[in-house]
C-alpha cells in the first residue's frame, strides 16, 4: 500500500448485466464530484450491456481509457457530454473475475457498495450468497460487515421467486432501490431521469449531490414554467 492510499476507504460500485449503464455512469460521477473514491467491479455480463447501449467495449487492460469515454458520455449517448478530467485517480479497478482482489476481503477498507444496475440474476446471486465472481462476493462481504449495501434492481416485470430474493436481500439489511425515476422534478431530458435515479442511490447510500431538485411540499414546483 502506498502512502497515498493509506487511509482510502471507497465506495464499491458493481455493475451488473441488467440494462441501465447510464445509471451507473450518473452515480460514479457524483460519486467522484462528491470527493469519493470508488472501486468498480463490471461484470462480463454488463460489458455486452454497455457495448450494446454505448458502443464501448470495456476492457481490462485499457479500462482507464474505457471508464473516461463512459463517463463523459450523455444518458442520450452524445459523447463528450460530461468533464471528466483527472478525476480517474480516485477510481480502483478490479476484474470480475479477481476473487482474491481487495474488496473480496471483510479486512479491506470501505464504506459500502452501490450495484447498479442489479440484474436479477445479481439479486439471486447475492440473495443465496453464491459470489461466483468479484461483484457478487463483495456485496456478500458488504453484509456481513454490517456496511451500506444498495441494490438498484432493473428489470420489469418481477417475478415471484426474484421477489423473495429481494425479500431476504432486505432481510439481511440491503437497501433495495428499483430503478424508478420520479417525474416531479421537473425532468426536460433523460438525463434528468436518469440522473434522479442515480441521486436516490447515492441519497440511500449517504453520499451528497446535486442530481436531482428535491420536494420542498409545492405542488407544480416541477412544471418547466416555474
Amino acid at each position: 500500500m502506498t502512502a497515498g492510499e493509506i487511509g482510502r476507504r471507497p465506495w464499491i460500485v458493481g455493475v451488473s448485466g441488467a440494462s441501465g449503464t447510464p445509471y451507473a455512469a450518473a452515480v460514479l460521477r457524483a460519486l467522484l464530484d462528491a470527493g469519493e473514491s470508488v472501486d468498480l467491479v463490471v461484470s462480463r455480463a454488463s460489458r455486452l450491456t454497455l457495448l450494446d447501449e454505448t458502443g464501448i467495449a470495456f476492457r481490462d487492460a485499457h479500462w482507464h481509457e474505457d471508464l473516461g469515454e463512459w463517463l463523459a458520455r450523455g444518458a442520450d449517448g452524445k459523447p463528450d457530454a460530461f468533464a471528466v478530467g483527472d478525476r480517474l485517480d480516485q477510481v480502483r479497478y478490479w476484474s470480475a473475475g479477481d476473487l482474491a482482489a481487495g474488496p473480496s476481503s471483510g479486512s479491506y477498507p470501505a464504506k459500502g457498495m452501490v450495484i447498479v444496475p442489479a440484474s436479477t440474476a445479481c439479486v439471486a446471486g447475492v440473495a443465496l450468497g453464491l459470489s461466483k465472481d468479484l461483484l457478487q462476493r463483495a456485496a456478500s462481504v458488504t453484509l456481513k460487515e454490517g456496511r451500506r449495501l444498495v441494490v438498484a434492481v432493473r428489470e420489469t416485470p418481477l417475478n415471484g421467486q426474484t421477489l423473495k430474493h429481494l425479500v431476504a436481500l432486505d432481510e439481511a439489511g440491503a437497501v433495495v432501490l428499483p430503478a424508478s425515476p420520479a417525474f416531479y422534478a421537473g425532468a426536460t431530458h433523460i438525463q434528468d431521469l436518469v440522473d434522479f435515479v442515480a441521486g436516490r442511490a447515492l441519497d440511500a447510500a449517504g453520499v451528497p449531490h446535486r442530481l436531482y431538485r428535491r420536494w420542498q411540499g409545492e405542488l407544480g414546483g416541477g412544471s418547466p414554467d416555474r
